[in-house]
Formats: structure tokens, sequence, C-alpha cells
């Protein structure tokens, strides 16, 4: 059950019945209070007792403190003041969520002493509680103790002298959420759930946003000569789609910055099947595509000054009679004629037929594509930073800038004629798969041969987007992973 934090900011706030909430950073004392009521005054008392240091995300929680109108109070350590990022602030929020957890009214005191928090640092935190209270367990039918305590909707009240700057801010990223969480549940869902036609729909339901949204069937596809994405889609019972959505929010002649995401609901890697143990997590090979929708969503609903398309590839890749073989050759919608060395390697011939199309109908400024791609990516990177591919230093720096920020953080991998050489084929144009050396940027090469001259990068979130370690702001299984990278990459560099 997910709890709804229903958030204010203001000046100040009455304590009873709260659970109230205090910032620390370390070598900083709270100074005491005039009365005994003072929640400074109590919290200075507490630290001293538990000898709290303050160290990053640290907590102390008091119980019914003796002369406090709360009751509960809890201290949480910032670290040092001086390495506080625009991260820690989103982490301050979650861990303060987890922290108060049961609560049904919390007031948190952000100014900590030595550190007066930002109106932007202040809807961080607002956005890191709302990112902790999402959980995924609709299909449990006998929940745990814990969840039934936890209440589904709590009032915040976030005491800050920025209170009214801090709302207005608010305003602008609490859409984010929304993205996030709407990225998180496409993950989770079971594949019995969300096929590629169920799928599809989820994208167009945000025409309710004033995004326009069109749906190509596969007879569209067959006729636009998708021959990569629908050969990975013909062993599927179930049929392919193609979702396009777009934001118009800038100027009329301004053209479009593009995204494009993997959207294989489900795959057992078709002929070249995967072995049995783990398989089920193949459900969550739609990240790429499940980002893209969760962007385009918070783009539409803080009316975001920028015209952007999002195009998602929604295919399940399965064996059957019908389905393509190792050694097949299928011809792209460029005219490149692709090689089956490996059925598994099937998201890499859905984004090519995307990006091409994507490129060849909307001219983009750029393009970024994200897919949940390879496992060599994860082998390279484990779960703390996405694989970043790019032909454009700029557009690489600012999604370098943009990961920092967000802590959706990106690593750069090489690109060059020297890997692109292995993907080379004997009997067509290229191959899909070049075998386990060099096997994510091999991938990268391939979907390079897919978008000409414009500027384009390829996120490998394989590693990022499911299976995810538990941090301050997600205890999903699924993270969300990109929709705050390139919202923020939005934000600072494209919007007008």
């Amino acid at each position: 059950m997910s709890t709804q934090y229903e958030i204010d900011f203001a000046v100040s706030a009455t304590l009873e019945g709260s659970v109230a909430v205090m910032l620390q950073v370390a070598g900083q004392d709270l100074p005491a209070g005039a009365t005994a009521a003072d929640p400074e005054n109590v919290s200075r008392r507490a630290a001293g007792i538990a000898k709290f240091s303050a160290k990053s995300m640290s907590s102390v929680d008091v119980l019914a403190p003796h002369g406090s109108l709360a009751d509960r109070l809890v201290l949480l350590g910032l670290g040092k003041p001086e390495a506080l990022t625009a991260h820690d602030w989103l982490r301050a929020g979650g861990a303060t969520a987890a922290a108060a957890k049961a609560a049904k009214r919390i007031v948190v005191y952000l100014d900590a002493p030595g550190v007066n928090a930002s109106p932007e640092q202040a809807a961080d935190f607002a956005l890191g509680m709302l990112l902790r209270g999402y959980s995924f367990d609709s299909y449990k039918t006998r929940k745990k103790d814990d969840d039934e305590k936890q209440p589904k909707k709590v009032d915040v009240t976030i005491v800050t002298e920025c209170h009214k700057d801090a709302r207005k801010a608010f305003g602008n990223v609490e859409a984010v959420a929304g993205g996030v969480l709407l990225a998180r549940d496409l993950v989770n869902l079971p594949p019995n759930v969300l096929g590629p036609v169920e799928f599809a729909e989820r994208a167009r339901s945000l025409a309710k946003l004033s995004l326009e949204v069109e749906i190509l069937t596969e007879k569209e596809m067959g006729e636009l000569k998708m021959g990569a994405l629908l050969g990975v889609a013909q062993g599927s019972a179930r049929p392919p789609r193609l979702a396009v959505m777009q934001w118009r929010g800038g100027k009329p002649k301004d053209a479009p910055i593009a995204f494009v995401g993997k959207g294989v609901v489900f795959d057992s890697g078709g002929i070249s099947i995967k072995p049995g143990a783990g398989m089920e997590e193949m459900k969550g090979d739609m990240g790429g595509a499940a980002a893209v929708i969760g962007l385009m969503q918070v783009l539409a609903a803080r009316k975001a000054k920028v015209n952007a398309v999002g195009i998602i590839g929604l295919v399940e890749n399965m064996p059957d009679g019908k389905a393509q073989r190792p050694g097949d050759i299928v011809t792209s919608m460029s005219g490149q004629t692709i090689e089956i060395i490996n059925t598994d390697a099937e998201g890499r011939l859905v984004l090519a037929d995307a990006l091409w199309y994507c490129n060849d109908r909307f001219k983009p400024r750029f393009m970024i594509n994200l897919a949940t791609l390879t496992g060599a990516i994860l082998v390279a990177l484990g779960n703390q930073h996405a694989g970043l591919f790019c032909n454009d230093d700029e557009l690489a720096a600012q999604l370098a800038g943009a990961g920092e920020q967000t802590g959706e953080k990106v690593w750069r991998m090489p690109l060059g004629k020297e890997y692109d050489k292995m993907i080379d084929s004997k009997f067509a144009d290229m191959k899909n798969s070049a075998g386990r050396h060099a096997g994510a940027i091999t991938a990268a090469q391939f979907l390079k041969r897919f978008v000409g001259e414009t500027r384009w990068a390829h996120l490998d979130v394989a590693g990022t987007a499911m299976n995810s370690p538990s941090s301050e702001i997600s205890q999903s299984w699924a993270s969300g992973y990109g929709v705050r990278l390139l919202d923020r990459l939005v934000r600072d560099h494209y919007e007008a």
C-alpha cells in the first residue's frame, strides 16, 4: 500500500498529535529553547542523551518526549553541511518518511541550525518523501501487520522561512513524483497483466494531459516495413504496438527533442531461450519504455516549455513455431539488413526501427533512447550507474551533470570503429550480436547505425531500472530510473 503524503509548507505549525522531525548537521549543536515544549530544546536534550552525531541519514527516535506537545520526536542527521548535495535533500525526505512511519501527521523543521534550506532544497526534500511512500502490493491479499498500521494518507507540514517560495518550487516538481511512480508501477506489473496492447493503452490514457498519442498496430508497422521490430514480435500470440506521444509546449516551429524506449514486456529469449532461474525478472525488460512514458507524463503535467516526442516499441519475445530463428535475416525500416545470431539480442532490433522512425518523421534536435539492453553493462557498472553511449560531447556532458544532480548517475562508455567492425556480418549488413566481449558496446554500435547524423545518446539501464538496490527514496524492485534524470536535463538545458 503506497502512502500518500499531503504536503504543505508553512512558517510555523502546531505539534499536537504529530511526529516532529528536526534536522541536524554534524558539528552543530541545537540551541536551547525557551520552554520545555520547544522542539529545539527537547531535541538538544535527546541528542545529548543519545550522543547523536548527526551522521548523514542517521536518526534518533524519542517516543512521547517529556514536555513536548508532539507524540514523537525524530532527529535526522544531514552530515557535514558543506558536503550536502541536491540529492542529499531528496534522500533526507525519504529518510524522514521512513523514520516517521505509522504517523498520521508529520511536522518537519527544515531549517537546521547551521544550514538553511533553499526553496529548491525544500521541494527536493518533499519529493523524497513522496518517492519513499511508494510500495507495490496490489496483488497481496494478506497484508503484513506493519503495512496495515501505516495510514493511507499523511498530513505533512514542512516548517521553513522560505515557505512561500518552497511551495511554488514544489508545485514545479510534484509532477515528477507522478512520473516516477508510473514508471515503477509499469515495471512492477506482472507480464500476464501488462502486454503490448495494455501498455499502449496506458500511453493512450495520457491524452487527458493534452498529449497527442498515436498507437501504431502490427498492420501499420508492416506498411512502414519495420521488419526488425516485427521479427521480435512474431513468436508471441500478443500483437506488437508502437506508441507515439507528442507534447507541444514550445514554439510551433521548434524541432522537438525525442526519447525512445525499449518496451519488451516479457523476454523469454525467444528460440535462444534464457535459463529458467531468474526469468521471471524479464517482466522488467520494458524499463526503458516505462521511463519514457513517465517522462512524457511529467512534461505534460508541469506544462514544460518544450516540444518533445516519446516513442516506445512494445513487443513480447517468445519461442513459438512462428518465432524468428538464429540465422534468419530481417530487413529494418531503414533498408539495412540484419542477420539474427541470437534471438535474445532482441531489444536492439526493436529500437532500430523505433529510432529510424523517430528520426525520419520528426527530425528531432536529439534522440535519447533508454533500454534494459545488456547484462554486460551490469557486469561493468553494477547497479550504481547506467551506461551512457553518445555521439555528441555536449549532450553527454549535460546528461552526466543531470545524473549528478538527481543521483541517477551515468558513466560514459566508448564507441569506435574497431567495435563497429565486430557487428559486420558475412551474410547481411550487420549481425545483431557479436558475442560476449564488449557486449554493451557492440549493442550501442548496432543502434548507432540507425541514428544518422542526429545527436544521440543511448542509456543502458539494465542495472538501474529493475532489481534496483534499496535506498532512502525507494524500497521498490522497480526504481523508475530515468524519469528524474531526463526531466532535469530538459529543465536545465532545453526549455524556453
